[in-house]
């Protein structure tokens, strides 16, 4: 009897600590799927912010001057070996034109697209501002390939090299965004979405990027400068580095592994604060196009 007594009660007490261990690995998976879904936001809203501010310079620099025909006040960018507009060259300027403005629509259209509380609250908004940006993102690729290797934009081949596979993605994952929609297949559509707003907007993570390392290396004690390999690598990492950090939102958060949701979560908060840093370091030069100043780097 006291055997039987005693076996009783080790039994009662593995099953308290067996319901105690799950307890925790409840709420520290828990604790996990917080830490991923708020990083995710962070990272989102920080994204919508610089994209924002993007907007409004494109909006005051080339939309005006489209607007107010000077053109030629693009060539501010000379300083820094750019040239955008070309005398004699309407159609090349057009299509630059065009580029850039659709860019701020992407930026602007964008980010309204993957808010959950529109698509909801207004889903037929929804729809047609998915079709104008579908139709943008479609004018910025081809716009870009023209760009790159007929009118001579891009700097060098490599850059130009960049800009195609990025345009090759921006129309791959357009078509597969749709495809989903169509056959009513959500979640799938809104990774793809998100996918196709993340190569879309590569020109703008491309300068973030820039100002990032820039002031993170002089911070740090290097000195960066414009001939450093991170330049030909960034070329192709402003579009690979943010459709990873979100493949790896996507594989973590279906996985009931808490190390694995804290490990992206870091991930992710650390590139939102690489990120606000290029944002930071961007804006208030972009400021400095729009008003005319001289340029200074």
């Amino acid at each position: 009897m006291q055997t039987t007594s005693k076996n009783i009660s080790l039994s009662s007490e593995q099953q308290k600590s067996v319901s105690s261990d799950q307890l925790t690995k409840k709420s520290t998976l828990a604790l996990a799927n917080n830490l991923l879904k708020y990083s995710a936001i962070f990272w989102f809203l920080a994204i919508m912010a610089g994209q924002w501010l993007f907007f409004y310079y494109i909006l005051s620099f080339y939309g005006f001057s489209v607007i107010n025909d000077n053109m030629e006040i693009w060539n501010r960018w000379e300083a820094l070996g750019s040239s955008p507009y070309k005398a004699g060259d309407s159609a090349g300027n057009l299509v630059f034109a065009a580029h850039t403005i659709g860019a701020g629509i992407v930026a602007f259209g964008g980010a309204l697209q993957l808010i959950p509380k529109v698509r909801a609250v207004a889903p037929r908004f929804h729809k047609i501002n998915g079709y104008i940006y579908l139709a943008t993102v479609f004018c910025l690729a081809m716009s870009g390939f023209y760009l790159s290797w007929i009118r001579g934009a891009s700097p060098d081949t490599v850059s130009a090299i960049g800009t195609s596979i990025n345009g090759f993605l921006i129309l791959g994952f357009a078509f597969l965004a749709v495809k989903h929609a169509i056959n009513r297949d959500i979640a799938t559509h809104r990774q793809w979405a998100i996918r196709l707003f993340l190569v879309s907007n590569a020109q703008w993570f491309l300068r973030v990027g820039v100002f990032s390392y820039m002031i993170t290396g002089t911070v740090l004690g290097a000195k960066p400068a414009f001939g450093d390999p991170f330049f030909t690598i960034w070329t192709f990492a402003c579009f690979l580095l943010p459709l990873a950090a979100a493949q790896l939102y996507f594989y973590a958060s279906t996985r009931p592994n808490a190390n694995l949701k804290i490990v992206a979560a870091a991930v992710l908060f650390i590139l939102t604060m690489l990120m606000i840093i290029g944002v930071i370091g961007l804006t208030p030069f972009l400021m400095q196009i729009v008003s005319g100043e001289p340029i200074s780097f």
